[in-house]
């Protein structure tokens, strides 16, 4: 027996070794695939408890992929919606041995109740998935009206906050989110989704380039920038951020009073009227009933006995916002349709971190409006985009509709053939039984009948139409172009069709649906760098909508200048293209001013007080569009049911939606608008706001022409290409 024991223990210990050998050899060749990390972030924020998007907004989904594994080419694709069933967006990416890459893909929010984003993985023929992300959801989906703000903070606690339970079971709550440098965007088309942005003087210098340009682009487009400025050498230190403010930097000092901070939230005489004025779209706005919560604020007594250190600063432009000329604490000034506002103290420091009215003022700070700080509980009625007006203005004119008359009187004829007509005749020749056969013959001769009449009104040729909606943002000898091409393709059979783009930063999306329904026409999307290629799919005797955002900077199309006298306005075009503008419209203090014709240069005197309002204008006009955009819907209806012919003023019109709330274009009239004439604007689209503090605004005319390319790589039998220019400036001093 010993010697039984003697010899197994070697042949144990020769397994045990065999084993070992086994699992470090498996531990070593196996992990080629367990080395490849694939994570996705949705929105706006630090991660998917974080992820914040906004109706009617693009937004980025950042994927990260870390390969440790062998070298391979992939494909990410993704997909949007309530149900991740939106647009198809693919990304080709090299993932080499032992690296990690991270990129960018915008998309688009149609919904307001919910979203969910879908990624994979797939290798490069795309038939087989390697990883797969399935329904991240949107921790937050913000109402196109709420506000939301974003905090790019020195430290967590440090961000933008809101007061407890402002806007509490309400549709519309407003919401706050935090960026990180690592993932803050440098497309400006998904900043957009941001009304208001703010930014420690620290976290600047840690922005790359590309996300500077971003975020300059989304001030000049209508972005309110806030920086909280602690260190003046954090701002000295950077050239465009020095250049960018509307002051000079001098030394840090404790201030002892700083009182001015308490009386800027309580004494609300200039702002009031712009936060009354954001009145909710689609329901009636009754603002007097709502007491203002800053006028009742208590005092904090530890925060007004406290030091505040603050920068000490010299007015270049702009205006003191809060504190004294010579002792400001807080500085505003427009750039482009944007503003930034410059904190001269750090709100992630004592006292002003522990003060107790420190959420209040983010929300005045974010234009919160009253009735959310109210905590009224504010429904949401139902929606329709502006895409709606836009598809009736480049639909095909080919889609021909059956008026429901003679569809009535087909149906009565059907009937009368089926029925006494039937029984009269058999009865006559007395062969009642042949109606087993003259029945069904009834049934298919009405088929064909209603197939031929079908193929009359729908059948055609394939047509192309673009409509581009150009905003330009002139900002020094440059100018931002940030264009919307509402483009439709009718088609004569179910086919596919190539469309790309390569201006500047580009993407395209389908119609959104109404009530907050997801993109109704469909296609597939590669993006490429920061434009794209696609494929749209249309149906058969259809006409699909889809929409190419775009933005770019270049030598601005239009210079306007106008300068404001005592009974007039002298204004002066210049039109350095040279392109065709037959009529143009400007815009100023309410009143709109036909201008005609602008050749290279034009100059005129408008006349106060003789402009048409543009208030009545634009209820009238969205009245029709109620009415034309339900026709759309329709299969059925009159001749011209369905479409807007008069593109130019539809557009103007469509331009200001939101001062269809007041009476005057600034102060709300209560219980003037219908429920369902609610239309959502995309961030940027609607000018109310910038008419509304004194900009004026002219809005041209450029049939046939376009400024970038068009999009099809295609050659359509018909087509059609037209072009509006929307400029905002300040009135000249």
């Amino acid at each position: 027996m010993a010697n039984t024991s003697q010899s197994a223990a070697p042949r144990l210990l020769i397994t045990a070794r065999i084993f070992l050998w086994l699992v470090a050899l498996l531990a070593f060749t196996a992990p080629a695939r367990a080395q490849l990390i694939f994570d996705v972030f949705v929105g706006h924020g630090l991660g998917v408890a974080d992820s914040t998007v906004t109706e009617a907004s693009w937004f980025p989904v950042t994927c990260e992929i870390q390969n440790d594994g062998p070298s391979f080419n992939a494909v990410v694709e993704l997909t949007a919606g309530q149900f991740g069933n939106g647009q198809l967006r693919r990304v080709v990416v090299e993932l080499p041995t032992h690296t990690k890459k991270r990129f960018t893909v915008p998309l688009y929010c149609p919904s307001r109740y919910r979203l969910s984003v879908d990624a994979r993985l797939l290798n490069e023929k795309g038939n087989k998935i390697i990883a797969e992300r399935l329904g991240l959801d949107a921790r937050t989906v913000v109402d196109s009206q709420s506000p939301l703000i974003a905090s790019l903070s020195r430290t967590h606690g440090g961000a933008a906050g809101l007061p407890e339970g402002v806007g509490k079971n309400s549709a519309l709550k407003p919401a706050t989110t935090h960026l990180s440098p690592d993932l803050f965007p440098d497309n400006p088309l998904t900043l957009e989704s941001i009304s208001t942005l703010y930014l420690h003087s620290a976290r600047a210098i840690e922005l790359k380039v590309s996300q500077v340009n971003a975020l300059l682009a989304w001030v000049h487009g209508g972005g309110h920038l806030v920086l909280g400025v602690e260190q003046p050498g954090d701002v000295n230190a950077i050239p465009w951020l020095q250049s960018f403010l509307p002051c000079t930097l001098g030394e840090v000092t404790t201030r002892q009073d700083h009182a001015a901070l308490q009386q800027w939230l309580q004494t609300t005489s200039g702002e009031e009227p712009v936060l009354r004025g954001r009145a909710v779209r689609g329901k009636p706005s009754q603002p007097q009933q709502i007491a203002n919560p800053f006028k009742q604020l208590p005092d904090d007594g530890a925060f007004e006995a406290a030091g505040l250190p603050a920068v000490n600063a010299a007015l270049r432009d702009g205006i003191v916002l809060i504190g004294a000329t010579d002792a400001p604490l807080a500085i505003r000034a427009a750039r482009g349709r944007g503003q930034i506002t410059v904190l001269l103290f750090s709100p992630e420091l004592e006292p002003f971190r522990s003060w107790k009215n420190k959420n209040w003022f983010w929300a005045k700070m974010g234009n919160v409006p009253l009735e959310w700080l109210a905590s009224a509980n504010v429904g949401n009625y139902g929606s329709m985009p502006i895409d709606g007006i836009f598809g009736a203005m480049v639909d095909s004119k080919q889609i021909r509709k059956l008026p429901v008359g003679w569809l009535l009187l087909l149906l009565l004829a059907y009937l009368v053939v089926i029925g006494p007509l039937d029984q009269y005749w058999l009865k006559k020749i007395n062969k009642q039984m042949l109606t087993w056969i003259t029945f069904p013959s009834y049934v298919v001769l009405f088929s064909l009948l209603i197939y031929f009449i079908g193929y009359k009104l729908r059948s055609g040729e394939m047509e192309w139409n673009e409509l581009h909606v150009v905003d330009v943002l002139p900002h020094g000898e440059r100018a931002d172009l940030r264009g919307r091409v509402f483009c439709s393709a009718y088609s004569p059979a179910n086919a596919k069709y190539n469309v790309a783009s390569e201006q500047g930063f580009s993407t395209l999306r389908g119609e959104s649906g109404q009530n907050g329904a997801n993109e109704v026409s469909k296609a597939v999307l590669e993006q490429r760098g920061n434009g794209f290629v696609a494929q749209l799919s249309v149906p058969v005797w259809t006409s699909q909508l889809f929409v190419n955002d775009w933005w770019k900077q270049t030598t601005s199309p239009l210079n306007v200048t106008v300068t404001p006298q005592s009974d007039y306005f002298d204004v002066k075009i210049e039109n350095p293209l040279g392109k065709k503008i037959p009529q143009a419209k400007l815009i100023i203090e309410g009143r709109m001013y036909d201008v005609g014709d602008v050749t290279k240069t034009k100059t005129f005197r408008a006349q106060r007080m003789t402009g048409a309002q543009l208030q009545p204008f634009v209820q009238t006009q969205v009245n029709n569009f109620n009415q034309i955009v339900q026709q759309r819907q329709n299969q059925f209806g009159g001749s011209g049911s369905g479409h807007i012919t008069d593109i130019f003023n539809s557009t103007t019109a469509a331009s200001f939606l939101s001062i269809t709330l007041s009476s005057d274009g600034s102060q709300p009239q209560p219980n003037n608008y219908n429920y369902y004439s609610r239309f959502i604007s995309p961030p940027g689209f609607d000018l109310t706001d910038v008419m509304q503090r004194g900009d004026a605004v002219l809005i041209a005319w450029m049939p046939g022409e376009t400024l970038t390319p068009t999009l099809n790589k295609f050659d359509p039998r018909y087509s059609r290409k037209d072009t509006i220019l929307r400029v905002a400036v300040p009135l000249s001093k």
